[in-house]
């Protein structure tokens, strides 16, 4: 074999850490009634100042198609944890704010994945060492800094 193993080594290490972290997280988000996409878009609501973004900028920042952000978003405000509006400025845009219960429902299951006793206990204390582990990575391929 011409070339040592590290390329391989390595993506196959961070493919094989991303099914395992999906299968955890799928689990775990289940009891909440959330997906994983729907737990991400929650999630980034709530980090952001407002609590309000854009469809497109939610797109870019999960990297997602327009359509799958459409779709969630449409799940997300029939369970009532989503609300639409107009953007006041840009009547091409609609902007997504959390809802009090979108706040309520990520913040518990925050609180769940961080649970020593959950389906994460495997990754239990390394998840900041994983995010700074891999940012540099991220950052290097384009990525946006989070």
């Amino acid at each position: 074999m011409a070339g040592g193993p590290w390329p391989f080594m390595a993506i196959s290490s961070v493919e094989r850490l991303h099914q395992m972290l999906k299968k955890a997280l799928d689990t775990e988000l289940k009891r909440f009634g959330l997906s994983r996409t729907g737990y991400f878009l929650l999630t980034t609501l709530a980090l952001i100042g407002t609590g309000n973004a854009r469809l497109s900028t939610l797109g870019r920042i999960l990297m997602m198609h327009p359509t799958t952000v459409k779709l969630t978003v449409d799940q997300l405000e029939a369970a009532g944890l989503v609300e639409r509006a107009r953007h006041p400025s840009d009547r091409r845009a609609t902007l997504v704010q959390i809802t009090a219960a979108g706040r309520e429902q990520v913040n518990a299951a925050n609180l769940a994945l961080e649970d020593p006793a959950g389906a994460l206990a495997p990754f239990d204390g390394m998840h900041r060492d994983l995010f700074e582990a891999l940012q540099p990575a991220r950052l290097a391929a384009g990525d946006l800094e989070l």
